[in-house]
Parts: structure tokens; sequence; C-alpha cells
């Protein structure tokens, strides 16, 4: 996958003492995205708009604020985030993701 005509913030959002790190892109329709890793860890992020996490390789266990169930997925696989809302997620093998919201 590639995007073109894309506009890149180049300072890095860092997240977890550098274990989760990304880079915000605006795509020419005026769309956000991050490109990110994510190393082996637990993490809970927040959300204020709705997100798709698509996993462009390794794996991890999901688990969205209000359910009780923890699902798998791994690389070409992806996950969709309530706006308002959160997600834990443990990473099992090195994460690469796109987010896009």
């Amino acid at each position: 996958m590639s995007f073109k005509n894309v506009e890149i913030t180049k300072q890095a959002n860092v997240y977890f003492d550098g274990k989760v790190t990304s880079r915000l892109i605006k795509t020419a329709d005026g769309k956000s995205k991050t490109l990110g890793v994510m190393l082996p860890g637990s993490y809970h992020f927040n959300t204020d708009t709705e997100e798709l996490m698509e996993l462009t390789q390794g794996a991890c266990k999901v688990k969205l604020d209000g359910s009780d169930e923890r699902n798998s997925y791994k690389g070409g696989e992806n996950f969709m985030v309530q706006a308002n809302s959160g997600f834990d997620i443990e990473v099992t093998e090195l994460l690469d993701y796109i987010c896009h919201f």
C-alpha cells in the first residue's frame, strides 16, 4: 500500500517510553492516518473519533472498552474502535500498523 500526495508531520508521536511510535499523515482528500510500530507489551489507548486499526505485520490481543471479549489479530487483519472509547492491546509480536481516523 502506498499513499500519494500526503502531508507528513515530521515529529513522531512517542508513547509508553518509546515502546509505541507513530507519524501522522494527511492525505490529499483530507483524511488523517498514523503509521506506527508497537513493541511487545500491554497498552491502553483512548479514541476521540472512530478508528480503523489496520495491522500490516505482527500479532496482538485486543479488548475494546465496554467488552469482556479479547480478540486476537495478526498482520493483514483489522479492527474498529468506536469514537469516544478506547481499547487495551497486548502486543505479542512487533506490530506495524496504520490507524485510519
